[in-house]
């Protein structure tokens, strides 16, 4: 029997032992390395689908770039015209963007109005995908609002809803300082007239997967957002659609080269980079948290590999004075130690891959059955938990596993190797 063969057989025999309690910790400690791996791929995975599908949101129903200033544009078909010549560019589109009050059968909102022109809107941000009720028409008075705040307003394809503008307000408040100034009676009729709201249909209905969104906005033509704000024939800002929207920050460099202040221009890693940087922050922190949980099933390995050394001090001095090399010792615990470690990754590996293939069915379990509800969409944003395996991370979390198991067992083992054979022999 060759010196390799010699340890892993007797590698082998001690990790099926007669005695059962040995048995037991070894499989503590295969499960505790498996649950501890299991654990950093389920989060691991979920906070890269996380990342990277808010980014597929964004990117989906955002702009790439935007052009705007602190309040309005007024030359800015001068802006477009110089944008759409632009390399990196491949089409933009005016908006008119704001909080506004929305009124439905007594129920009264605060939701963002974006006014678009839809054809110009469409080469820049793709809505008609979107739309899961009506059709995606602007023409005249219509408007199209997200599935969570027709939801909560109770509106649907067909009805009419009031918008109210701050535009009205303003209105209102110079013609009170007018009347106050000039001390000309109260017109009650033209104040009036003034804080009448603009009646919309509704025409259709989107869903965007995204809470914010889907709950926080409506689309109207661009002439009634203009109406809303007073606003003439000006807009607050131009959308862009670079050719990769990746590579945002080119076409904002060379935007910025045109621009004079107070323009400016904002990719769309700019307008959420808070999101991002709070996110990627998590989840390296989640890693560091976690390893040390798999470090804690190295010390379970450790535990056994010490355990069955002094099970074993007898058999030891046995086999060191029938002439075993110190390096045959340390092979015999050592390769048991990465055997627990090589099958604690399998069975990880195994159970966080399918847990995370469950994910949902688990989630909407939990809450059917105990009303827990683990990824509320009004504080995540999404309606499911986003998940994505990626190979690299996961390589890297059962390569970091194996090594550190690895590291773990071989310290007992160097323990054992160096017994001295007379006193291993007195043992008991």
């Amino acid at each position: 029997m060759t010196v390799k063969n010699f340890s892993l057989f007797l590698a082998l025999r001690y990790l099926l032992p007669k005695r059962l309690f040995l048995l037991v910790i070894t499989l503590i400690s295969i499960v505790g390395v498996a649950c501890a791996i299991a654990l950093l791929i389920v989060v691991m995975a979920v906070m890269t689908g996380f990342e990277r599908e808010l980014q597929r949101k964004v990117i989906g129903f955002e702009p790439h770039v935007i052009v705007t200033n602190s309040g309005v544009l007024e030359d800015w078909p001068e802006l477009m015209t110089h944008a759409q010549k632009l390399p990196d560019v491949k089409a933009v589109a005016p908006f008119v963007q704001g909080p506004v009050i929305v009124e439905f059968q007594n129920r009264r909102m605060a939701p963002k109005i974006r006014g678009v022109d839809p054809e110009m809107e469409e080469q820049v941000v793709a809505l008609r995908p979107f739309i899961i009720a009506g059709d995606y028409d602007l023409d005249g008075n219509k408007v199209i609002l997200g599935s969570d705040l027709a939801r909560t307003l109770g509106a649907g394809v067909g009805d009419t809803i009031s918008v109210f503008s701050p535009g009205n307000l303003e209105g209102v408040l110079q013609e009170l300082d007018r009347i106050e100034k000039e001390g000309d009676k109260p017109d009650a009729t033209a104040l009036k007239q003034m804080i009448l709201p603009t009646d919309l249909e509704v025409s259709g209905i989107f869903e965007s997967g995204r809470y914010l969104y889907d709950s926080d906005y409506l689309i109207v033509p661009l002439h009634i957002g203009q109406e809303l704000y007073n606003l003439g024939g000006f807009v607050h800002g131009l959308a862009i659609k670079a050719n990769d929207p990746y590579q945002a920050k080119t076409v904002k460099d060379e935007l910025e080269a045109i621009l004079e202040p107070p323009d400016y221009a904002l990719t769309w890693i700019d307008l959420n980079r808070q999101m991002f940087d709070a996110i990627r922050t998590e989840r390296n922190v989640m890693f560091m948290i976690l390893t040390i949980a798999i470090v804690v099933a190295a010390f379970c390995i450790m535990n056994t590999q010490i355990t069955t050394t002094v099970q074993k001090t007898r058999d030891i001095g046995v086999m060191k004075a029938l002439g075993a090399r110190s390096s045959q010792i340390i092979g015999i615990f050592f390769i048991q130690g990465v055997i627990i470690g090589v099958f604690g990754t399998i069975f990880g590996l195994c159970f966080g891959v399918g847990f995370v293939l469950i994910r949902n069915d688990f989630s909407r379990f939990l809450s059917e059955v105990f009303g827990l509800e683990v990824f509320p969409p009004s504080i995540y944003q999404f309606s499911e938990i986003p998940a994505e395996i990626v190979p690299q991370d996961v390589a890297i979390i059962c390569g970091s596993a194996f090594v550190i198991c690895s590291l773990a067992a071989l310290i007992p083992a160097w323990v054992a190797s160096r017994l001295d054979p007379v006193k291993a022999l007195r043992y008991e």
